[in-house]
């Protein structure tokens, strides 16, 4: 099948042509696992990472160390709670978990999908996380963070896959297979 007859594929799962929200860990992969499923499916491609830097102007580990923790944490939640998208896919920064409006607003727009991946991979791929804008507490570890919020994710999901392999497309095509189901089989594809 063909990208334009893919993007006219029925997709079950996102009533009304909503939008399909990623959210995880950082390092999970879901700007670029967003980017590959917003090309297949012929929609656009919104990280909300990217939306705060561009109302701040600075880069995301810059507005944290600005703002602080709590008032990131409250900027983030006021902008995602205010997206208004149809027809979107929303990569999320892996903090939108701890704004209730926000993941409210996620679950409005669609379903929401938690991109799993384990302790020790998400360690290395996100090092030691200087640079990457992670909203943590001052004295907390990157292990501890993972522990945080890893059962917070899993609550509030619709769909969890793992990407802790790495394969980008293979997890395009599970995410694909489950957005294009006509009833869900199993609530995750952790395979």
């Amino acid at each position: 099948m063909s990208t334009s007859e893919e993007s006219n594929a029925p997709l079950p799962r996102l009533w009304h042509q909503g939008c399909v929200s990623l959210v995880g860990m950082a390092g999970a992969g879901k700007s670029t696992l967003g980017r590959l499923l917003a090309e297949k499916i012929g929609w656009a491609h919104v990280d909300t990472d990217r939306l705060i830097e561009s109302f701040y102007g600075l880069p995301l580990q810059e507005i944290v160390d600005g703002l602080g923790l709590e008032k990131f944490l409250e900027a983030e939640n006021t902008l995602v709670a205010l997206l208004n998208l149809r027809r979107a896919v929303i990569s999320t920064g892996g903090s939108v978990i701890y704004g209730r409006q926000a993941m409210e607003r996620l679950h409005l727009l669609g379903p929401v999908v938690h991109l799993d991946v384990g302790m020790q991979s998400f360690l290395k791929r996100v090092g030691d996380g200087g640079n990457r804008g992670l909203a943590i507490a001052p004295g907390r570890s990157l292990e501890d963070l993972f522990l945080e919020r890893q059962p917070l994710y899993r609550a509030t999901a619709d769909f969890t896959l793992s990407t802790d392999s790495g394969d980008h497309h293979a997890s395009l095509e599970r995410l694909y297979a489950w957005l294009t189901e006509d009833a869900p089989k199993t609530p995750d594809a952790t395979a």
